[in-house]
């Protein structure tokens, strides 16, 4: 929130400590060395300011992307963004995900939080970046756990030949992204915005690993706000809200019709838990394998080597999903 005057910043200060502006969140910042503290707001329905600026003074608007739908319906962002009766039209993805894509679940890792889980997931990591040489970008959550991971796979994986990128670490996301695009055998690991824009096409990213389910820190003061306006804000809001972020990591995955790549999930609450359906129901209609952790670096790299012929259909899984046909090694 950009104040400009004495006369604005009073009239806010006072709308903050008074309590008056029920339409706005309001919350403090403090920096990193604890030398300064910002003023922020944003508004507490978006769909009321997007109404009267945007959408009201313009006879027709088109919103178009690939990840604004959950539960097969646009009805949690038409909701948010205020839209009143819109005309709606889903069109199916010209890429053959079946045999393009295989999204891994794995079911032996202990739970986000649980003990063991950070060490597991590295060695994960490293085992599987091994195995497919890299061409990798691992999404998080958090950059605590980023930077712990980092620390830990960097010289594994760096003594196979595989090149170790951090964001915040190692560079911007821009040039991390550019390292990995044109340096062959590279893994780049980021969370925030590498959760969406990030176009890799061919073979320098083939894998794709999702570390957690990207749930909103609850603490936050814009999603602790919206959240009191639900009844059941955890699932009325933040799974549906979760649910359009994992889209849009799954979405850096396969970004041509050429291109061939795995998606390993690390949490193991895609299937554990009740919503962990709504996740993999929302994603194109790709391969799927539920398998152990010890398993993933072999049958990623049966994928990517071989393909869906790699694999067979499996029809007792409460996901159509393939079996691996394991080659000896």
């Amino acid at each position: 929130l950009a104040i400009r005057g004495g006369s604005e910043l009073s009239t806010r200060l006072q709308a903050v400590i008074g309590g008056s502006d029920r339409e706005q969140i309001y919350w403090v910042e403090r920096s990193m060395l604890g030398d300064r503290a910002s003023l922020h707001g944003a508004p507490l329905h978006v769909g009321d300011v997007l109404r009267d600026r945007l959408f009201g003074p313009l006879r027709s608007v088109v919103l178009t992307s690939a990840t604004i739908t959950t539960d097969g319906t646009f009805d949690f962002v038409a909701e948010r963004l205020g839209l009143e009766d819109p005309t709606e039209k889903q069109v199916a993805s010209p890429f053959d995900y079946q045999r393009s894509t295989l999204l891994y679940l794995v079911d032996d890792l202990p739970e986000p939080g649980q003990p063991g889980y950070q060490r597991r997931m590295q060695d994960v990591l490293i085992d599987l970046c091994s195995a497919t040489r890299g061409r990798a970008l691992v999404l998080f959550t958090s950059h605590a756990a980023l930077q712990a991971t980092a620390k830990a796979i960097k010289r594994p994986l760096e003594s196979a030949g595989v090149l170790v990128l951090a964001q915040r670490l190692d560079g911007s996301p821009r040039q991390l992204i550019e390292r990995l695009r044109s340096t062959p055998n590279t893994v780049v690991l980021g969370t925030a915005t590498f959760w969406e824009g990030v176009d890799v096409v061919g073979p320098a990213l083939s894998t794709l690993v999702i570390t957690k389910l990207p749930f909103a820190v609850p603490s936050d003061p814009i999603f602790a706000a919206r959240s009191e306006l639900f009844d059941e804000p955890f699932h009325q809001y933040a799974v549906p809200q979760a649910v359009l972020r994992f889209k849009q990591g799954f979405g850096r995955l396969i970004r041509s019709s050429h291109d061939h790549g795995v998606c390993a999930v690390l949490d193991r609450r895609i299937l554990t838990k009740r919503y962990g359906a709504s996740f993999v129901q929302s994603l194109p209609e790709c391969s799927v394998t539920v398998g152990s952790a010890a398993d993933l670096p072999i049958d990623a790299d049966n994928w990517l080597e071989r393909g869906a012929s790699a694999f067979e259909w499996h029809a007792s899984s409460p996901y159509q999903t393939r079996e691996p046909r394991r080659r000896r090694r």
